[in-house]
């Protein structure tokens, strides 16, 4: 797997505020980068930049590599059992169910229950499940261990670090520790 993002001179605005400026990454194949910073920086606006959601105020990205993007708009339907909300997804990204993703994130159980009555972790684990299916080179992941117990937060430190092995790259915005040994870009509020 060949992956490459870069960011060149990247800078966020919403409104009259501006969030960062003059932003450079530059990631390849096993790299990953955990972004942190206080509330309201731009984590998830850079998240969002990155995997071309959203435009950048200044600057360029450049992606080799399909994208996955994890964040809280978690896309489960709620009115359908989790087999059928993410068959539905496998159906469309063209990739068949990986049980055993599905098991390592503990959702055999799961699947006949409507998303609705899935707690807050559990449609986490299922959306991290869904990305993982998608055969994405890129992974951009907003806050991915939100909502996750102690054993969940080590299965998803597990298949980022497998994710990386694989020549994938990773961005983890997020305010907690990762458990990896990754790269740091600590957003600041502009002066």
């Amino acid at each position: 797997m060949q992956a490459h993002l870069s960011a060149t001179d990247l800078s966020c605005r919403r409104g009259e505020r501006l969030l960062f400026s003059g932003l450079q990454l530059a990631l390849d194949s096993g790299d990953a980068l955990h972004v942190t910073g206080p509330n309201g920086v731009g984590k998830t606006s850079l998240i969002r930049i990155l995997a071309g959601l959203t435009r950048p105020f200044v600057g360029a990205v450049e992606r080799v590599g399909r994208v996955a993007m994890l964040d809280e708009r978690l896309a489960l339907d709620t009115d359908h059992t989790l087999r059928t909300a993410l068959q539905f997804w496998e159906r469309l990204d063209g990739v068949p169910a990986s049980p055993g993703t599905h098991a390592k994130l503990g959702l055999l159980p799961l699947l006949d229950i409507p998303v609705r009555y899935l707690s807050t972790g559990q449609r986490k684990r299922a959306a991290l499940a869904r990305m993982a299916a998608q055969g994405a080179n890129i992974w951009l992941l907003d806050e991915p261990l939100n909502g996750l117990d102690t054993d969940a937060q080590e299965t998803v430190a597990a298949m980022i670090a497998a994710h990386r092995e694989a020549g994938g790259v990773c961005v983890i915005a997020s305010h907690q520790p990762t458990g990896l040994n990754l790269s740091q870009l600590a957003l600041e509020p502009p002066k």
